[in-house]
Protein backbone atom coordinates (compact mmCIF):
# COMPACT_ATOMS: atom_id res chain seq x y z
CA UNK A 1 0.00 0.00 0.00
CA UNK A 2 1.85 3.11 -1.30
CA UNK A 3 2.20 6.29 1.37
CA UNK A 4 -0.05 9.15 0.96
CA UNK A 5 0.93 12.31 1.94
CA UNK A 6 -2.45 13.83 5.05
CA UNK A 7 -4.90 16.11 3.18
CA UNK A 8 -4.98 19.89 3.98
CA UNK A 9 -7.61 20.87 6.51
CA UNK A 10 -10.34 22.62 4.81
CA UNK A 11 -9.87 27.06 5.67
CA UNK A 12 -12.98 28.57 6.63
CA UNK A 13 -12.79 32.38 4.92
CA UNK A 14 -15.09 33.60 7.91
CA UNK A 15 -13.00 32.63 10.98
CA UNK A 16 -10.47 35.47 11.80
CA UNK A 17 -7.24 34.24 11.86
CA UNK A 18 -6.34 33.51 15.87
CA UNK A 19 -4.56 36.45 17.21
CA UNK A 20 -0.80 35.59 19.21
CA UNK A 21 0.50 37.51 21.99
CA UNK A 22 -2.60 39.59 23.31
CA UNK A 23 -1.62 41.35 26.33
CA UNK A 24 -3.13 40.34 29.64
CA UNK A 25 -5.16 43.07 30.57
CA UNK A 26 -5.00 44.25 34.19
CA UNK A 27 -1.27 43.27 34.00
CA UNK A 28 1.04 45.22 36.07
CA UNK A 29 4.98 45.15 34.99
CA UNK A 30 7.65 44.16 37.61
CA UNK A 31 9.98 46.98 38.02
CA UNK A 32 13.79 46.13 35.96
CA UNK A 33 16.35 45.01 38.44
CA UNK A 34 19.77 43.78 38.54
CA UNK A 35 19.39 41.66 34.97
CA UNK A 36 19.46 45.23 33.13
CA UNK A 37 22.71 46.24 35.23
CA UNK A 38 24.48 43.00 34.39
CA UNK A 39 23.24 43.18 31.01
CA UNK A 40 24.76 46.53 30.14
CA UNK A 41 28.36 45.39 31.42
CA UNK A 42 28.62 42.09 29.64
CA UNK A 43 30.14 43.58 26.41
CA UNK A 44 32.90 44.90 29.01
CA UNK A 45 32.90 41.65 30.63
CA UNK A 46 33.45 39.82 27.41
CA UNK A 47 35.74 42.04 25.67
CA UNK A 48 38.31 42.42 29.23
CA UNK A 49 38.02 38.76 29.94
CA UNK A 50 39.26 37.96 26.45
CA UNK A 51 41.82 40.80 25.97
CA UNK A 52 43.78 40.10 29.49
CA UNK A 53 44.76 36.39 28.73
CA UNK A 54 45.44 37.23 25.27
CA UNK A 55 47.67 39.88 26.85
CA UNK A 56 49.33 37.39 29.28
CA UNK A 57 49.77 35.31 26.46
CA UNK A 58 51.56 37.45 24.41
CA UNK A 59 53.75 38.99 27.61
CA UNK A 60 55.00 35.01 27.70
CA UNK A 61 55.67 34.71 23.91
CA UNK A 62 57.94 38.22 24.24
CA UNK A 63 59.92 37.35 27.18
CA UNK A 64 60.52 33.81 25.55
CA UNK A 65 64.36 33.17 24.82
CA UNK A 66 65.47 33.19 21.19
CA UNK A 67 66.95 29.61 21.72
CA UNK A 68 64.27 27.76 24.26
CA UNK A 69 65.30 23.95 25.59
CA UNK A 70 62.46 21.66 25.34
CA UNK A 71 61.03 22.26 28.49
CA UNK A 72 60.99 26.01 28.04
CA UNK A 73 59.06 25.46 24.99
CA UNK A 74 56.87 23.01 26.04
CA UNK A 75 56.12 25.22 29.31
CA UNK A 76 55.20 28.11 27.15
CA UNK A 77 52.28 25.67 25.00
CA UNK A 78 50.98 24.97 28.30
CA UNK A 79 50.64 28.40 29.60
CA UNK A 80 49.06 29.11 25.86
CA UNK A 81 46.75 25.75 26.12
CA UNK A 82 45.60 26.84 29.84
CA UNK A 83 44.74 30.72 28.64
CA UNK A 84 42.90 29.58 25.12
CA UNK A 85 40.79 27.55 27.46
CA UNK A 86 40.22 30.18 30.06
CA UNK A 87 38.73 32.25 27.21
CA UNK A 88 36.71 29.53 26.57
CA UNK A 89 35.61 29.13 30.17
CA UNK A 90 35.09 33.17 30.26
CA UNK A 91 32.83 32.80 26.81
CA UNK A 92 30.67 30.48 28.15
CA UNK A 93 29.94 31.97 31.90
CA UNK A 94 29.64 35.32 30.07
CA UNK A 95 26.94 33.73 27.00
CA UNK A 96 25.20 31.83 30.14
CA UNK A 97 24.84 34.97 32.30
CA UNK A 98 23.06 36.29 29.45
CA UNK A 99 20.83 33.71 28.92
CA UNK A 100 19.64 34.09 32.36
CA UNK A 101 19.30 37.92 32.23
CA UNK A 102 17.30 37.59 28.64
CA UNK A 103 15.26 34.94 30.64
CA UNK A 104 14.95 37.22 33.55
CA UNK A 105 13.81 40.25 31.29
CA UNK A 106 11.28 37.67 29.69
CA UNK A 107 9.64 36.93 32.95
CA UNK A 108 9.13 39.91 33.76
CA UNK A 109 7.77 41.58 31.07
CA UNK A 110 3.94 41.92 30.09
CA UNK A 111 1.82 38.99 30.84
CA UNK A 112 0.14 37.58 27.57
CA UNK A 113 -3.23 35.78 27.01
CA UNK A 114 -3.12 32.01 26.82
CA UNK A 115 -5.16 29.59 24.46
CA UNK A 116 -8.20 28.55 26.22
CA UNK A 117 -7.87 24.99 26.22
CA UNK A 118 -10.08 23.00 28.29
CA UNK A 119 -8.38 20.36 30.33
CA UNK A 120 -8.23 16.67 29.02
CA UNK A 121 -10.55 14.93 31.98
CA UNK A 122 -13.50 18.00 31.15
CA UNK A 123 -13.46 17.88 27.50
CA UNK A 124 -17.06 16.72 26.25
CA UNK A 125 -17.25 13.30 24.21
CA UNK A 126 -14.64 10.84 22.96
Amino acid sequence: MPHRPPEPMPVDPTQAAPRWLTRLSGFQRTRPGREWAIWRRLPAILFWGTVLPLLVGLLFWALEPSQPTPAQDRDLLLVQFRLIGLVILHWTLVLTVAIGCVIVMLMKGPAYVADGYPPPERRDGP
